[in-house]
Formats: C-alpha cells, structure tokens, sequence
C-alpha cells in the first residue's frame, strides 16, 4: 500500500490444490503477511521470474529465494504454518463471487 496504490492478491488455480504446486501462492501470502513494503516487493519480483518457479518445482526450499532484508524468521515459521485452505478460500472467492472460470485472471480495482 501507499497514498496512491494498494495491491492485493487473490489465487485462483486451474488445478487441484497440493502443498507440492502452490509453494508460490503461499510464498507470496506468506510475504503480504509478514514483510514490510521494500522487502516485499523485491521478494516478489524474485518469485515472478520463470526460473524460480521452475526451481521450486524441482523441490529448492523457498527460503533460497529470501532476499537481504527479509525477517526471515517470521517468513519461515508463517510459510510452514500456512495451510492450503486459504487458497482454497480464494478459489471459492474467485468462483463463486467473481464468476471467474478455474485459472482465469482478472484484475479487479477500486478506486479511492
């Protein structure tokens, strides 16, 4: 958030939800909850990158991917404690309020 934007996400998959395909959902849940504005943003921007969902797939812990600055432990103890019905939460959200199809992508604004 700052005096001109504010950002939030909400998750929407195509596919059955696992702790094995949702290490970027929860990393970026985790993120929102627990870092402040500078670190979050830099962290994002390192979990959009093709490589690295491509080595969380592979099975590299997201902690590899923390950036200097990050309260790492914080960060740690909520990624393991989230659970996946949040982003169940948000799927039923994204279906049921939103009319969105399973995966489809929206952007969703309201203004100030």
């Amino acid at each position: 958030t700052s005096s001109r934007t504010r950002v939030g996400v909400l998750n929407n998959p195509s596919s059955k939800i696992k702790e094995s395909n949702t290490a970027i959902a929860r990393g970026i849940l985790t993120a929102f909850l627990t870092q402040n504005n500078s670190n979050l943003k830099s962290f994002l921007s390192k979990l959009s990158k093709e490589e690295t969902a491509k080595s969380l797939a592979a099975g590299t812990k997201i902690t590899k991917f923390l950036i200097t600055g990050m309260d790492s432990d914080t960060f740690e103890k909520k990624y393991n404690t989230l659970g996946l019905d949040l982003i169940k939460t948000h799927q039923m959200f994204c279906q049921e309020v939103l009319k969105l199809l399973p995966g489809q992508m929206a952007v969703i604004s309201n203004g100030r």
